[in-house]
This record gives C-alpha cells, sequence and structure tokens, in this order.
C-alpha cells in the first residue's frame, strides 16, 4: 500500500513499534488479536487496526504540500480537514483559514476569495453547489482536493445506480459533512433518502410494503430526501450507501432490510430488478477498525479508552461498541485526566462532556486497559495516554522493557 507523507510529529515511539512488529508478523492483517503492552501493575490492550486510514493521511500530505508549495500565498481549508482538533489547529497555527465549520456555517464568505487563492478540500468531500460557487469566484477546486477515495467510490456508485433508475438510500447523519456531499452528488443522477439508523431504515421498508403511505414518508422523512421525490415511484428500485465512517455491519442490515422489503412487495424472483447490490462501497479501513475493536472487547479488559475528536463519527461508533461492555471513556487526548481520581470524557448520546470520579482502578493491579482510537487520530496521541497512566505505577517497567518483545520481534523479521 502507498506510504504518505506524514509529519513526524504526528508518529509515536511507542505505537510506533508496535505496529511495526504486527506489520512483520501479521503482514496480511489476518490476526485481530490485540497487542498488549505489559508494564506489570497496567497493560494496555492495543486494537490491531486504529488512527490514520487511507484517507486521512491522504488528505494530510496533501494540505501539508499546499503549505510547502504556496510560501506567499493565502491558503483556506473550506472546513476541518479531518474530525480532530490537534490536525486543525496545527494546520491553522500554520496560516491556514477555515471558510465554513463542520455544520456549513459560513466563517468567511466567498465573497472575499480571489483567483490566486489556495482553498482545500477536506477528506469528506463537498456538495457541488458549494463546488460550483467557489468555481465562479474563480478558485481552483482540484489541485488540493483531499477527497477520501473511498468517498468517491460511493458517489460513483450511487451514479452508476442512479443511472439504471434506482434510487439511493444513503445510511448517514443527514448534516454530517460527507453525508451532505453525498446527498448533493448522487441526487444528480436518482431520487435519494437519507436513514440513519435501523428505526428509521424500518420505517422505509414500510412504506416500501405499502404499510405506511405517502403522507407518513413525507412528514417522516421531512428533509431528508431528495426534491421531487415520490414514494409512489421512487421506491420500486433503490440501492444502499453509506457515509463511510457509520457502522459497517448496520450498513449491511439495513441493506439486508431494503431487499427483504423488496422480496415481499415484488418476490424473490424478481428482487434483483429492484434492489441492487452495493456491497462493494464499504469503506474497508472502517470495517478493519471496527471488526479490531470487537476482536479487543472480546479480549476483555477492566476499562476501555478512545482518543480522536468529539465530532468524529467512526470514534464514536467505536465508543459505542465498547460501552456495552466495559466502562468507556472517550478522550480528546491525556490532558483530559491527570489522575485515578477524575476523567474528563464526552457522552456520544448526549453530546456532551461529563466528569467521571474515581474512573482508573489504579488500587487494584495488574490493570487492563483496552486502548484505540478512530481513523482521524494522531498516533502520538496515545503514546501520551500510556506515558501518563503508566507514571501513576513508579515500579512499573521503563518503557525500552515493556516494548522489547515488539522490537525483539520486528529485528527478528529484518
Amino acid at each position: 500500500m502507498r506510504q504518505f507523507d506524514v509529519p513526524t510529529f504526528y508518529q509515536s515511539p511507542i505505537i510506533s513499534t508496535v505496529k511495526d512488529a504486527r506489520e512483520a508478523t501479521d503482514p496480511r492483517k489476518k490476526d485481530l488479536s490485540p497487542s498488549v503492552i505489559d508494564f506489570g501493575p497496567v497493560r494496555f490492550k492495543i486494537a490491531r487496526h486504529f488512527g490514520f486510514c487511507f484517507g486521512v493521511e491522504n488528505a494530510i500530505e496533501i494540505a501539508y504540500q499546499a503549505l510547502d508549495e504556496n510560501p506567499e500565498k493565502r491558503i483556506f481549508l473550506l472546513s476541518e480537514m479531518i474530525h480532530n482538533p490537534h490536525v486543525n489547529d496545527d494546520l491553522r497555527e500554520r496560516g491556514i483559514q477555515f471558510l465554513r465549520t463542520t455544520k456549513g456555517e459560513q466563517l468567511i464568505p466567498f465573497d472575499e476569495l480571489e483567483p490566486d487563492d489556495v482553498v482545500i478540500i477536506p477528506a469528506f468531500g463537498t456538495t457541488l453547489e458549494v463546488e460550483q460557487e467557489l468555481e465562479e469566484h474563480g478558485v481552483d477546486t482540484e489541485t488540493y482536493d483531499t477527497t477520501c477515495p473511498f468517498v468517491e467510490k460511493v458517489w460513483r456508485k450511487s451514479s452508476q445506480i442512479g443511472d439504471d433508475d434506482y434510487s439511493i438510500v444513503v445510511h448517514g447523519k443527514r448534516y454530517h459533512e460527507e453525508t451532505r456531499a453525498t446527498f448533493s452528488h448522487a441526487k444528480e443522477e436518482g431520487p435519494v433518502v437519507v436513514v440513519r439508523n435501523m428505526e428509521e431504515a424500518e420505517q422505509l421498508a414500510a412504506v416500501i410494503r405499502g404499510e405506511k403511505d405517502a403522507d407518513f414518508f413525507y412528514e417522516y422523512f421531512d428533509d431528508k430526501y431528495s426534491e421531487g421525490f415520490d414514494p409512489a415511484t421512487d421506491l420500486q428500485k433503490l440501492g444502499v450507501v453509506n457515509q463511510t465512517t457509520m457502522l459497517a455491519e448496520e450498513t449491511a442490515a439495513i441493506a439486508d432490510l431494503m431487499r427483504e422489503a423488496m422480496m415481499e412487495r415484488y418476490g424473490e424472483a424478481n428482487v434483483k430488478e429492484h434492489f441492487a447490490d452495493t456491497s462493494d462501497t464499504l469503506c474497508y479501513a472502517t470495517n478493519e477498525n471496527q471488526n479490531a475493536t470487537q476482536a479487543l472487547i472480546q479480549d476483555g479488559a477492566d476499562l476501555g479508552i478512545i482518543v480522536g475528536g468529539y465530532n468524529s463519527s467512526n470514534t464514536s461508533h467505536l465508543v459505542e461498541l465498547c460501552e456495552q461492555e466495559m466502562p468507556t471513556y472517550f478522550i480528546r487526548d491525556a490532558s483530559e485526566f491527570d489522575a485515578p481520581s477524575e476523567i474528563h470524557h464526552f457522552d456520544v448520546h448526549d453530546q456532551q462532556e461529563v466528569a467521571t470520579e474515581n474512573w482508573f482502578p489504579a488500587d487494584d493491579p495488574p490493570v487492563d486497559v483496552l486502548l484505540t482510537s478512530g481513523a482521524s487520530c494522531p498516533d502520538a496521541l496515545l503514546d501520551e495516554v500510556i506515558r501518563k497512566i503508566v507514571s501513576w505505577y513508579p515500579e512499573a517497567k521503563p518503557v525500552e522493557d515493556a516494548l522489547a518483545p515488539f522490537e525483539d520481534v520486528a529485528q527478528e523479521d529484518d
């Protein structure tokens, strides 16, 4: 796989050593069992897959390339590069200005842009409407377009099935940047409706089966369907694509539900004429991270720590998986805790930061900590979490000793 030029300050001595050892022993990435860094009184169980994915590394490389190639120009990001505050703050400190928020709120009017300005399109992509508006201001939208290739794959599939007269069901969060972009691209080729979860998918299936009428559809899916959508005709043929950061297993379940509804309405013999197979659009990185997290959970731990940006969809889903089995804390970085007595972390359900006391069982060693991160989180942030927790144990092994088994594996492979 292609190697990207990612700034060294995003990398980490501890996590890099573990990843190198796993690459040496499992180059095909078939073994999902976690890596265990044993410090004695505390052990960290590290997921087989986590951290920067292909699309994120691609976006970061292009963004820093834009800085290097345009030292005298004004450089703008359409919105956040990726959903991680550390990456976005570093880009701001280097002079990049943000044109919009992730919700689409304008921070700098497009009217202030000049043709010589550099505008970077984020990894989530953007809508055709925004792209057209930028081009009308003479802005180049292609040179520094960091749209993830897997997002573009979803767009291509949407276009393909739309051309074949299928409607497009998007599994995603309606106002997430990526879903807004996918919705915009898909509606150019066919009717579109967005479903957030299985509950909404069940309601759509009821409309397909004829159990709910058009009035119900328009009210229940208000602002989630494309202009002119007619459930009487536009739900006769469809395919399901997704926001790539959603739970892959949920997307698959929604697709199965839509297929079953088509079978009930039109008969099993005719289902291929009414349901398009879009399973090849699932993002491999999202799927790998979620599968690795499932294996990590099954291995067991006393608590879980998930590191990433609070507005990161893929990270939130990892939290949802872990919290079903153990106390789980979603943090931006190690600054969210100083001692075992209290931690500040994000509640993905109430969408707010909360504090939990006596969160870490430091007095009951050995403590097993599940540790992973989202696809937009620098590995260096996990290093900081590990070092801070280990510092609570004066008798803990030095980092060098804890990493020795991984370094030995890597050296044997060389």
